[in-house]
Parts: structure tokens; sequence; C-alpha cells
């Protein structure tokens, strides 16, 4: 028995995933400004987040299947503590401060969501019946509902989009879905007319960002000068101009890729991809090795949830998207997030190591 097997850890996953954290640690370098102290302060806390995933893939799928249910209830209680007694940060109640610390409940949701509703589904035969779906769909609602109060639409959506997922996985028929969408965009004005103003600022920065260049428009304008200035080979590591002349805001966070884009460039770019990719695709092989639906839905829901947050995040440096506070998991500086993305890597490597196990 290998390292790997006696860890309950897939191999080619954690490979990709220790060159992906070699890359944060060269990229958020450059990106602090050739800080040494910044970079050591990464490499903590990539070490912590490799600690919480080991320590995740120990436990059995079957524990974490029984845990569902209490988790979701505490990440409700979580949010509505938030609500109640909160910490105000930039105009929004997201944390809960306790002593030195804080902690976003709303980043566990991302979590246990799919926990809870791979839970509801496995204890029913596939595909989904008509009200099995309302029932997880009300199940659903409640924490993206408590999280769009904050205001945080931004985790609201990805979490409502965890959730859809899981009903996607299940089985839920093309027709249940394509309701969905039309009742979804028939709400579209509903949910306009409830946005802060700043949401329905961003968007339409979306399409106009020069219309306010030095407000609303700036991340995204800063950020597509770095990703279109970097070229087809990059200006070299270190010569992130938009970064060391402080051009480009949070360029050690949730613009962490458009300081990698300046640096190596479109190929740069293809291999980083690439490597991001083949960790959705172990994921996806792991759900499919699967051995019980539990498993098997919530593996796929992490897998593609992991995916969205690469997407979402490349797709707002490079201006497609409208500008939220999502992360490149891994490449970007974060904590409660990055926890929660290893947590969730943590659980694919316990279905993957366990299911090894048995046979």
């Amino acid at each position: 028995m290998t390292i790997f097997e006696r860890w309950h850890l897939d191999k080619p996953l954690m490979t990709a995933l220790l060159i992906l954290a070699a890359v944060s640690l060269v990229v958020l370098y450059s990106a602090s400004g050739d800080k040494l102290g910044f970079a050591l302060s990464d490499a903590v806390r990539l070490a912590i987040g490799f600690g919480v995933m080991v320590g995740v893939a120990q436990i059995s799928p079957d524990t974490y299947r029984r845990w569902s249910v209490p988790l979701f209830a505490a990440g409700v209680l979580g949010l509505i503590g938030v609500l109640a007694v909160g910490v105000v940060r930039f105009g929004a109640r997201r944390w809960i401060a306790l002593g030195p610390m804080s902690i976003q409940p709303s980043e566990f949701m991302k979590l246990s969501v799919p926990m809870m509703l791979a839970w509801f589904f496995s204890r029913y035969s596939l595909p989904p019946r008509i009200w099995h779906i309302a029932g997880a769909t009300l199940l659903l609602l409640v924490p993206v509902l408590l999280i769009a109060k904050e205001p945080d639409l931004g985790t609201a959506l990805i979490v409502l989009l965890s959730g859809i997922i899981v009903l996607f996985l299940a089985g839920m028929s093309w027709q249940t879905i394509l309701g969905v969408a039309l009742l979804g965009l028939a709400a579209a004005p509903i949910l306009w007319a409830h946005m802060h103003h700043y949401q329905r600022q961003r968007i339409f920065i979306l399409f106009h960002p020069e219309a306010d260049p030095l407000g609303a428009g700036y991340h995204a304008i800063q950020a597509m000068i770095a990703v279109g200035s970097g070229g087809i080979f990059g200006q070299g590591w270190l010569h992130s101009s938009q970064a060391h002349l402080h051009f480009l805001p949070d360029s050690t966070t949730d613009f962490a890729f458009a300081v990698f884009c300046q640096e190596f460039g479109l190929f740069g770019n293809i291999a980083l991809l690439g490597l991001y990719l083949f960790i959705v695709y172990r994921g996806l092989r792991i759900a499919f090795a699967a051995q019980d639906s539990y498993s098997r839905l919530l593996a796929g829901s992490l897998s593609t949830l992991f995916f969205f947050d690469v997407f979402i995040n490349m797709g707002m440096v490079a201006g497609i998207l409208p500008v939220v506070g999502v992360p490149l998991p891994l490449l970007s500086y974060g904590g409660t997030s990055l926890i929660v993305v290893m947590a969730g890597l943590g659980v694919l490597m316990s279905i993957h190591g366990h299911r090894r196990l048995v046979n």
C-alpha cells in the first residue's frame, strides 16, 4: 500500500494541486511587490489548506452523509447570526467576529448545501419526482435568500448554482430544467428591482466599463489592460507593471489571475487552464466511480462547482462577467474561501480513497 492509499489521497489530483500551489507562490510573490513576507504568509496559508484537505480525506463518506443535516442546520444558524450580530465591512454584513479572527458562514454553505441536497436525494430512487425537486428547491432557497440579504449576491448565486448542479446530476428532466429557466427569466425584473444600486451598476459596467473609468469601471479596465498587455509570451515573471505600479486593485486576491496573464501571456494561460481542467476532470472521474448515489452526487457537484469558481473568476478578469468577489481557487490569496475549497477537495479524496479500500 502506497502512502497515497494509506492516507486516502488520489495521486494525480494531489500532484496537480501541489503544482497549482507552487504557481500560487510564484504569482503572489510578484503580485505583492516582491515581498518575501507575503510569500511566506501564502505558504503558511496553503500548508493549512492542504492540512485541512488531508484531514477531511480521512473521514469516510458515510460519516459525511450522517453529518449532512447537522452541518446544513449549523450553516443556516450561522447565516441568521450574521444578520443579527454580524460585522459590517464595506457596507455589507457578512462576517461573525470570533475574538481576533472572523469567519464568513456563507462560504461554508458552498460545501454544506451540496452535502444536504445529496443526502436528500440519496433517500429516494433517481431520477427524482417533481415533489422531491420542490422539497430540494425549498431547502436550497433558505440559505440563498439569507446570503442575498447580507447583501452578498455573488456568493448567493454560487450557492444557488451548487444546489442546481445537484438537481441536474440527480436526473432532473429537461422539461423541468426548461421550466425553471423560464421561471427565472420571468423573475429577472423582480430581482433587478430588489438589487442594490452598486449591484445594478456592476452589471451595467460589464457592458460599458468606459462609462466610469475611474470609479465602478476601474477594476475591469485595469484587469483587461493587464490581460491584453501579456500578449503571447507574457512580460516575464516579476514584470507585471499593472501590479507593481499599483494600477491593478486586489492584485493578490480577486485579480491575481490578471497578474498571471500579464507575466506569462497566452501560453501560460493555456497551461494554467489545462491544469484546472485536469483537476475538474479528475474530480468527475471520482464521481463516476463512486459506489452510491450520495457520493456520486456530492463528488459531481463539488467538481463542477470548482469549475464554475474558475470560470467566474477568469471571466470577471477577462471582462465577460461582472466583477464579483469570487477568488480563483488556490491561486488567489484568501482565508475562509481557501479552507472551503480544500475541504471540498478533501471530500473528493475521501470518496476516492475509501472506495479503493473496499475494493
